[in-house]
């Protein structure tokens, strides 16, 4: 299920506020705090205790995704 392209707009980063990407069909990713946040059933979890650290080699792989995403609007 694919988030609704609205709500990728309004949706933020919960300790900083700032945007998030999604980079995968179930993976929303912060760049800024280099975490990754879950979606659940179709459902955002933006936990702090829920996310996960991204390692510099996918924290690349994503802003890479991003960067293509932003040059094909």
């Amino acid at each position: 299920m694919a988030l609704p392209p609205w709500l990728l707009d309004v949706l933020a980063a919960p300790d900083h506020h700032g945007p998030l990407h999604l980079v995968e069909p179930e993976v929303l990713y912060d760049p800024q705090g280099r975490r990754a946040y879950p979606i659940v059933d179709g459902i955002p979890v933006l936990l702090l205790d829920d996310a996960r650290a991204v390692d510099d080699a996918e924290h690349e792989r994503w802003t890479a995704v991003i960067a293509q995403g932003a040059a094909a609007r």
